[in-house]
């Protein structure tokens, strides 16, 4: 379903927009307790102004319609994940599992993975890098700086250079904490906005709306069996992903 250009886009898409519905929801793994979706660059995990459905309530369509139920259907957000992001977003089925997965977020027994798509070179092929994060309510939006000050959070990530092409570099990334923007603001900071963020520095939006950041893999104890799970979601169809699966995997 394509989405009206509307809102305050900084540049609007010129490419329709295509948003997760009950027909096209990409389901990654389910269980009585969890269920794990790919999320799309349009969808939104947390409700906003723009009125816009919460891929949550998706998700309660569609399993109210798989189990035929007839009352009202408990889905749990554990995470969130930015609008212009692609990639796994993990949902609770039961209370029990939304109070021990929230509580293994907060933690950090969650390990995760991003793909990056990101314009230059990083200062190194592979670094962890610690800095000191602060949010801008107005603008939504995140600030970095190298020293601790007030209202300042501390931040981590790792991440590795996987391949380069002629102007992107393309990057694996292990995110320690789990702060506002977080990805987006460190990459900028180290003067590699991700393709498609402009408001990270990058000179223009993708043709989608979208920003060149996926949530590719994540692993964690199961809630109730506590056996690890690990999730892989497939990537956007898009000509730099492509190059990034033939980087990875030789194809």
């Amino acid at each position: 379903m394509a989405l009206p250009v509307k809102k305050n886009w900084a540049q609007a898409p010129v490419s329709p927009i295509v948003s997760t519905r009950l027909e096209n929801l990409q389901v990654l793994f389910e269980d009585n307790h969890i269920i794990i979706v790919n999320k799309r660059s349009s969808d939104i995990v947390q409700a906003d102004k723009t009125g816009d459905v919460v891929l949550s309530d998706i998700v309660k369509d569609y399993l109210k319609k798989k189990y035929s139920k007839p009352g009202e259907v408990f889905v749990g957000t554990v995470h969130r994940i930015d609008r212009p992001v692609s990639g796994i977003v993990v949902y609770a089925k039961t209370s029990k599992a939304l109070s021990r997965l929230t509580v293994a977020f907060k933690d950090r027994e969650v390990q995760k993975t991003y793909w990056a798509v990101v314009k230059g070179d990083l200062p190194k092929k592979s670094d962890t890098v610690v800095n000191y994060l602060w949010k801008d309510e107005k603008q939504n939006k995140t600030f970095s700086y190298k020293d601790a000050g007030p209202g300042r959070k501390e931040s981590e990530l790792s991440y590795v250079v996987k391949g380069k092409g002629d102007h992107y570099s393309f990057v694996e990334i292990y995110p320690k904490t789990g702060r506002h923007h977080q990805i987006r603001a460190t990459m900028a900071y180290l003067g590699c906005p991700i393709k498609g963020d402009v408001k990270y520095g990058s000179k223009r939006t993708n043709d989608n709306a979208s920003v060149h950041l996926h949530a590719r893999m994540i692993s964690f104890m199961h809630p109730t069996k506590k056996e690890r799970i690990e999730i892989t979601a497939p990537l956007p169809e898009d000509v730099l992903w492509d190059a990034f699966l033939r980087m990875e995997y030789g194809i």
